[in-house]
Formats: C-alpha cells, sequence, structure tokens
C-alpha cells in the first residue's frame, strides 16, 4: 500500500500524523510511504529523517494525495483540501464531524473511506486515540486557564495556586473523563481547589479514590452545576460523547452567574463545545469574551506542544494504520471491531449513528457495509 503523510495546514497546526520510525515499519512490511516536504518540521523530524527511514519526501501535497491509497493526518481535511480527497482513498484521522456539517457532506460527496481516530472505541468503552490528545488538551486546559486568570490578559488577578495566607482559585471540571481528570490532576497539583462533577457514580468513586484532597467529586445535575459556576474561577469542559455532538450544560444566561474576569476553556469544542457560548478559535486569536467571562475555546489545545503530542499520537494510531496498510481497510476492520467503529464513512453511506443524528442524515451500520 501507499501511505501518503501530508503537512498539516490547519492554522497553527504544527503536529504530524507520522513519525520517521513509523515510516521505517511501514516500510519493512513493504509498504511505500510517502512524505510531503517540511510535515515533520514543526514536531522537531526533519526530511533527512524521514529518507533515513526509507520514506520518499515529495515537493508538494497534492503530489502526496494524487499517489497514495491511505492518507494519514492529524486533523479533518479543511476546505482546499476537500478537492484531494478521492473515491479510492482511506482517510485515517480525526474528525469530529458531529461539530462540522459541512466537512461532514463534503467527505460523503468525495466517495473516500474515513475512518476518525476518535470513535476508535475498545470493548471496555476506551477510546485508544482519542485518550493521548485528550491527556494532553486535560493538562493543557488548565495550564492556558492559568495564563488568562492573569490580569495581564483580562483574567481576575488571580494565581491558580494561592499563597499562604491567600486563598487558592476554584477550578470547575465538566465532565471526569480522561480530558477532566487530567485536567483536575493538573489543577490540584498546582494548589487550586476543584470541583468534578460527572454523571456516573461509579466514575466518581473510582476519582474519590484516587484524587488528592483538595478535589471534591459532585454528581453532575442543573443545580449542582450552577453552583459550582458560580463559584468558579476557571470552568474547564471535559465533556464527551463519542462520536456525538456535546450536550450544552451552561448557557449564555448561566455565565451571568459567573464572576467578571473567570475563565472558560471548553476542550469540548471540537465536538460543539458544552459551553452554549463556545467557538472554535485560534492559537493566533484564542479568546473571546461573553458576559464579562474570558473563553478559550482554541479547536487543536495538544497542536501548541506538537513534540510532546506527536509522539504520544504516533504511540497510539501507528498499530491501527500498520493493521490497515497490510489488510487493506475492510480486512482490517472485519479482524477488529475497535477499529470498525472509528469507519464514519464509506464512499455515500454514513456510518456513524452520532453524526447522522446530529444532522438529520441516514445511517448505515459499519456491519451492513462489511456484510
Amino acid at each position: 500500500m501507499i501511505v501518503g503523510v501530508p503537512k498539516e495546514i490547519k492554522t497553527a497546526e504544527n503536529r504530524v500524523a507520522m513519525i520517521p520510525a513509523g515510516a521505517e515499519q511501514l516500510v519493512a512490511h513493504g509498504h511505500k510511504v510517502l512524505v510531503q516536504k517540511g510535515a515533520g518540521i514543526g514536531s522537531g523530524f526533519e526530511d533527512e529523517a524521514y529518507k533515513a527511514a526509507g520514506a520518499t519526501v515529495m515537493a508538494s501535497a497534492d503530489e502526496v494525495w494524487a499517489e497514495s491509497d491511505m492518507m494519514v493526518k492529524v486533523k479533518e481535511p479543511i476546505a482546499e483540501e476537500y478537492p484531494r480527497v478521492k473515491p479510492d482513498h482511506v482517510v485515517f484521522t480525526y474528525f469530529h464531524y458531529a461539530a462540522d456539517e459541512t466537512l461532514t457532506r463534503a467527505m460523503l460527496k468525495s466517495g473516500a473511506v474515513t475512518i476518525a481516530y476518535e470513535t476508535v472505541q475498545l470493548e471496555t468503552g476506551e477510546l485508544p486515540l482519542l485518550t493521548p490528545m485528550s491527556e494532553v488538551a486535560g493538562r493543557m486546559a488548565v495550564q492556558e486557564g492559568a495564563k488568562y486568570l492573569e490580569k495581564t490578559f483580562g483574567g481576575r488577578g488571580i494565581l491558580l495556586g494561592g499563597v499562604p495566607g491567600v486563598p487558592s482559585a476554584e477550578v470547575v471540571v465538566l465532565g471526569g473523563g480522561v480530558v477532566g481528570t487530567h485536567a483536575a490532576k493538573m489543577a490540584a497539583g498546582l494548589g487550586a481547589r476543584v470541583i468534578i462533577l460527572d454523571v456516573s457514580l461509579d466514575r466518581l468513586r473510582y476519582l474519590d479514590d484516587v484524587m488528592p484532597a483538595n478535589v471534591e467529586l459532585v454528581y453532575s445535575n442543573r443545580v449542582n452545576i450552577l453552583e459550582a459556576i458560580e463559584r468558579a474561577d476557571l470552568l474547564v469542559g471535559a465533556v464527551l460523547l463519542p462520536g456525538a455532538k456535546a450536550p450544552h450544560l451552561v448557557s449564555k444566561e448561566d455565565l451571568k452567574l459567573m464572576k467578571d474576569g473567570a475563565v472558560i476553556v471548553d476542550v469540548a469544542v471540537d465536538q460543539g463545545g458544552c459551553v452554549e457560548t463556545v467557538r472554535p478559535t485560534t492559537h493566533e486569536d484564542p479568546t473571546y469574551v461573553v458576559e464579562g467571562v474570558i473563553h478559550y475555546c482554541v479547536a487543536n489545545m495538544p497542536g501548541a506542544v506538537p513534540r510532546t503530542s506527536t509522539l504520544a499520537l504516533a504511540n497510539a494510531t501507528f498499530a491501527y494504520a500498520l493493521k490497515l496498510a497490510d489488510n487493506g481497510w475492510q480486512k482490517a476492520c472485519r479482524e477488529d471491531h475497535a477499529l470498525a467503529l472509528g469507519v464514519n464513512t464509506v464512499g455515500e453511506k454514513l456510518t456513524c449513528l452520532g453524526v447522522a443524528e446530529a444532522f438529520g442524515l441516514d445511517y448505515t451500520p459499519i456491519e451492513v457495509v462489511l456484510g
């Protein structure tokens, strides 16, 4: 199989989908790897490293797309990439379709097979290809939130951990999954008072066992959310429904309860956000203010730490990419149900229920497509 690795062109996206070590293994399995010139530089991987691994470095994205059978990426194709996606392509990347109807319709129109990292799901419910970036984003949420709480960035002028004799900040985390857990660990480690809200009592019991004493676990309902956000200096949105649009747990009207200069970091922005007022922003222009509350809603937060993020992502995705290359997508998905759940479109068929429900589109189960 010919595997293509294009340079990411989303704003301020410096990650790359495959590192030289991965290219070397694919070549050892008899595959050809085409890497666009400069694709890995933002993550610290020079073109020469890919050449030494046996990959071919191509001058342009058009060449890589035109000559490849499978494209491995980090972020979903953006508008200028849509024409490059062809019916004979398998595209393996993050898609987050449920937050973007235009992208969904464009990929259906392309006729390609698209496999989304974020919906590959194990029998345990774990999302193995979303987990590494969720870990990064959860930790970054607190790092960025702490920065924007500084007065120089428009915040309340609060040090997250306080100092002796002065109260620390209050951090509220909506969701106790991977993002929420890592956000809470970071905030607690800095000395903040942390509240995690989640609807799973089993998850709350687990977190109660592993979190430090400055983390409070609260069942998530409307009353408790409103009480928590009223206290919050930093609110982290960490709600995830795999493959579906995130529910709005905080409305625009609710923001009036929050303190002026408080900060919201909604990591769920890729899936539409769990705060009604969120909209995707970029690293160049990361924030805006609604009702006196600073919103940080960068849709590719891990792109700001590309070396860490690329290595973490490649560690998780490579085994699946190799399986797809060795077996072809159909055989690979028949043999691996977790990977089959990652298939979101096949030709003009939409095979992810959450996306179909988000836009009122026809749904075809992947089992039907695979026969």
